[in-house]
């Protein structure tokens, strides 16, 4: 008689290059259709991580090669200390401000390049679009969304940013033909894009669960190979796991697993990508 055991793939942490920063687990002020995080009925949580975390968290890191730090959320610019955040993780290392857009405008772009030229680190901008025809866009992200997505890079490019755009596939459409298709809006509006500028990945479904006939992905470039998250509640593995038990790590930065099983929804459907769904491949700015 054999004792078959079902074992789940684990992933081991072989640096900690990318520091996500959650800065609000629930702040957020667009209600997407198609976002992995419950919001509560309320849309007023004040669920902000204290300044003083985040300081102890980079302290606690200096030993490791960060080479990015993403402030992420919900939406990481309604932190009401944002801008000193800002400042506080680029002493450290370069910035990406995970954002759906609709706090920045030409004022926003022109302080935010000040706030840059302080330090010897670089601002990124991930800006959250989910397609390039403006009524399916706002369908799932809100009325005026693609508008104001479009006047944020305007204005990131002006003062000479480039933003990446993260596009999650919720239509399920040829990867190529996104790209064409908001490359063409990127010429049209002044701004030259490349492969680095478009982050696409596939929808994860939080009310589908994987069935048995359904075959793990390929995808070896896992966030959680390379970056933790630090919440108001401790370390996680990921932002898709972040305040999951599931995806715990550890309180803080001084004693933290570097290993995961992954076993979850979204293990899986990180596994379905071609690459990494929260960190950017610099590499591809390189090329």
């Amino acid at each position: 008689m054999s004792n078959n055991i079902f074992s789940a793939p684990t992933a081991q942490l072989s640096e900690l290059n990318n520091l996500f920063i959650e800065l609000t687990a629930k702040n957020c002020n667009q209600r997407c259709k198609h976002c992995y995080i419950d919001f509560p009925l309320s849309k007023n949580v004040k669920d902000f991580i204290a300044i003083d975390k985040i300081r102890q968290a980079l302290t606690d890191t200096k030993q490791e090669k960060v080479e990015c730090i993403y402030l992420t959320g919900a939406e990481p610019m309604t932190h009401p200390e944002f801008n000193s955040i800002l400042r506080l993780c680029l002493k450290r290392a370069n910035v990406c401000i995970c954002t759906n857009a609709s706090f920045i405008n030409e004022k926003k772009a022109r302080f935010l390049k000040k706030v840059e030229e302080e330090s010897a680190n670089e601002i990124i901008f991930k800006l959250s679009v989910d397609h390039f025809n403006e009524v399916k866009n706002d369908d799932l992200r809100g009325r005026g969304s693609y508008r104001q997505t479009i006047n944020a890079i305007k204005s990131l490019v002006k003062y000479d940013f480039n933003p990446v755009l993260n596009i999650v596939n919720y239509y399920n459409e040829e990867k190529k033909v996104l790209m064409s298709e908001f490359k063409t809006i990127c010429d049209n509006i002044g701004f030259e894009a490349n492969d680095f500028n478009f982050q696409i990945s596939e929808y994860y479904n939080k009310y589908k669960t994987p069935s048995e006939t359904d075959k793990w992905g390929k995808n070896s470039n896992l966030d959680c190979k390379n970056g933790r998250i630090l919440t108001d509640k401790g370390v996680y593995v990921c932002p898709f796991l972040a305040n999951d038990h599931r995806g715990r790590m550890g309180s803080d930065f001084k004693d933290f697993s570097k290993k995961m099983p992954l076993e979850t929804n979204f293990c899986f459907s990180c596994s379905q990508n071609t690459g990494k769904i929260f960190g950017v491949d610099f590499k591809l700015l390189q090329d």
